[in-house]
């Protein structure tokens, strides 16, 4: 059902901190931050050969990402994304299984302008996965 590995998803409580570390430590493509304020986050993009890092900082006060920065105040893996041909397939062949689809189980239009749903971290060894259509 998977398909590979879209991106791993950090929030950071300073994008262009958190870019330049990675960029000017690590030697990484970064991109430049983009603000998308219907998703509550800043975000930026390491591209690496094989997949990327999304770094997320709250925008807003009604960021998604907020509460885990709160109780995470230096940042951390927030989730993991895996790429799906099917994204409805997939939800219920999960669901089907007894996986947990958060929000009301309908996909949303993500960051990169795809479908995309988050499965409960209690289902799936305590991390946050979000499939994504493509």
């Amino acid at each position: 059902m998977i398909g590979r590995l879209n991106h791993v998803a950090i929030v950071v409580p300073d994008v262009k901190r958190a870019a330049a570390v990675y960029r000017d430590t690590l030697g990484a493509k970064v991109s430049e931050p983009v603000s998308l304020a219907p998703h509550g986050v800043t975000v930026v993009f390491v591209i690496l050969d094989n997949t990327k890092i999304e770094l997320l900082e709250p925008f807003g006060p009604d960021s998604p990402v907020r509460n885990f920065l709160e109780r995470n105040p230096g940042g951390g893996m927030h989730h993991v994304c895996y790429e799906v041909a099917d994204i409805i397939a997939a939800r219920d062949q999960l669901t089907a299984q007894g996986a947990r689809v958060l929000g009301d189980g309908e996909p949303k239009i993500g960051a990169h302008d795809k479908p995309v749903l988050f499965l409960h971290p209690k289902d799936f060894c305590g991390t946050l996965v979000e499939l994504e259509q493509v």
